[in-house]
């Protein structure tokens, strides 16, 4: 079967942009404690940070569908993924200004905050764009691969970000409260003018690059009243169930009767959950009501594109919270009651997780023979697992409890030459060993269960592109309209991780149990890479047999 060649320069031009979010997003980690030290803040105002960052997805790929709705008229489509990236860029590069001027006006933190969205609205752009980019530039069959490349050099920004904005910052590839107390807010300026500069450059290499075609679809769609009036209706129901949390913290907590603090706590864990209901009950309830009469639904009439958004929803929420609950777990006893300097290993080695299992599904990408591919399935993850164990060993970190972590590499390594590269298998395989992986970690204790809780990151590695692909196969003019949709689901990263979190305080489940949580969302992804199958067959498309043909 002939299949569509891939567009190999423009993709090496492309895959600049998923190193920024990466880099970016990681490099927040170090960012976070700064904030809480130097504005004196509380755990959960410093997360603030992160939830202006992930925020800002969300709003950013709503205010693209909305705006382009009313216009009848696809942004991204009208004005191409070229031009929609170069603009992105250009928007990141005004939130790192922003960031300069916090610094040098001496601003307060919500300035920052503002600077943060600023630099992650720029993102929600470029994301919404570059990744059915990604799959336009070849066979729609492996776009997921090609999305895999992608999400390879992104993790490889997570890894070596934090170490070069700690030695940016701080001149060590760690940081301890008393640099955090003498940082010279001179080296901020210094850091978003270099990352500032990097996004000017990427948007000049874009925007004068021959090899990079438009990408432009020029495509009149109908005015999809129901699909904008049910995410103005999300929106707004998810400011009603953030409210009572942000509005708990304007209390002083530490003034107030432990049983008023647990009462908060309770509340809080309520809001978060009916959030997250909320956005479930209601995509389901556009599927129920797209099924009964298509009009006015736009690209939320498509049920892969429904089922697609709860999973990318559950999929980057689970991916956070197995990490961002990780440093509590590893401080019992059971778990080695490590102190907060020796848990850094561990959350290298998560994220490192995902760099080692997207690099390996790169691999077909590439126009190989059949020998070379069977080779490099065994010799990239290898090397790419030494690499995350050398990185961290330059940077002065003891790595020896996590030599026999390879075992769990080849475990992946396994996997990956049973899946045969076909997406709906390989969605349904990963999910299947993520769920057996957690059930591992919740029977067991010590390394075994720590183990059993990283290789979490590697079987996540290579579901965002299999889900992000699977759920716009079909959708045509409406493919960038449902990549927004897919983007501003990215919110699953800011409401899953706390909900598992207030779990963990509850006396009675403990945060060894609240990993549960992450049972019921891979559970979910394994339903959609059962249901989607069937529903793609439907629609006449089968990449899993396309990828077998070809093979």
């Amino acid at each position: 079967m002939a299949t569509i060649k891939t567009n190999y320069g423009a993709l090496s031009t492309l895959i600049t942009v998923f190193f920024f979010w990466g880099f970016i997003a990681a490099g927040n980690g170090v960012f976070i404690p700064f904030c809480k030290n130097y504005f004196h803040l509380d755990q959960f105002q410093s997360q603030l940070v992160d939830f202006a960052f992930y925020g800002a997805y969300y709003l950013g790929a709503l205010g693209l569908f909305v705006a382009g709705s009313l216009r009848l008229k696809d942004i991204v489509s009208d004005w191409g993924y070229k031009k929609s990236i170069v603009i992105g860029l250009l928007i990141s590069l005004l939130g790192a200004i922003a960031m300069i001027a916090a610094v040098r006006i001496g601003s307060g933190f919500n300035f920052f905050l503002f600077a943060f969205f600023i630099l992650a609205l720029g993102f929600s752009l470029q994301q919404t764009a570059a990744n059915p980019f990604a799959i336009l530039l070849g066979d729609p069959a492996t776009g997921s691969n090609r999305i895999n490349l992608g999400g390879g050099i992104n993790s490889f920004g997570t890894t070596i970000g934090p170490i070069v904005v700690a030695l940016v910052l701080f001149g060590a590839t760690s940081y301890s409260d008393d640099l955090l107390k003498g940082l010279n807010l001179d080296k901020v300026t210094w850091l978003y003018a270099g990352v500032g500069m990097l996004f000017l450059l990427a948007a000049a290499l874009f925007h004068f690059s021959k090899k990079v075609p438009s990408g432009k679809i020029d495509q009149i769609t109908e005015k999809p009243n129901k699909a904008i009036n049910l995410m103005l209706i999300m929106t707004l129901g998810l400011i009603i169930c953030f409210w009572p949390v942000f509005d708990s913290y304007r209390q002083d907590l530490e003034n107030l009767q432990a049983t008023d603090i647990l009462n908060i706590e309770y509340n809080r864990m309520y809001w978060l959950s009916a959030a997250l209901l909320l956005i479930v009950f209601l995509l389901l309830y556009g599927r129920w009501s797209s099924q009964k009469n298509s009009n006015g639904w736009g690209a939320l009439k498509f049920p892969q594109l429904i089922l697609g958004m709860i999973a990318i929803f559950v999929y980057v929420g689970v991916e956070v919270t197995i990490q961002s609950n990780m440093g509590e777990l590893l401080k019992q006893d059971a778990f080695g009651g490590l102190q907060a300097a020796d848990i850094a290993p561990y959350i290298s080695m998560y994220w490192g997780s995902l760099m080692i299992g997207r690099w390996t599904g790169a691999i077909p990408v590439f126009d190989l023979s059949e020998k070379w591919k069977n080779i490099l399935i065994w010799i990239v993850p290898i090397t790419a697992y030494g690499l995350v164990l050398l990185f961290n060993i330059i940077a002065g970190k003891d790595m020896s409890a996590l030599y026999y972590y390879g075992v769990c590499v080849l475990v992946l390594i396994l996997s990956f030459i049973l899946s045969k590269n076909r997406p709906v298998f390989t969605l349904m395989l990963f999910s299947a060993l993520s769920m057996v992986a957690m059930c591992i970690g919740l029977f067991s204790t010590g390394m075994v269960s720590i183990y059993a809780f990283l290789s979490g990151g590697l079987f996540c590695s290579v579901m965002w592109p299999c889900i992000f692909s699977l759920s716009l196969a079909g959708l045509g003019k409406y493919e960038t309209q449902g990549s927004a949709f897919l983007i501003m689901m990215i919110l699953g990263g800011a409401i899953i991780p706390p909900v598992q979190g207030k779990l963990a305080d509850i006396s009675s489940i403990g945060i060894h149990q609240s990993y549960w949580l992450t049972v019921l969302c891979f559970g979910y992804l394994l339903f959609f890479a059962w249901k989607i199958k069937n529903i793609l067959k439907a629609q006449g498309i089968d990449y899993d047999r396309v990828v077998l043909n070809d093979d």
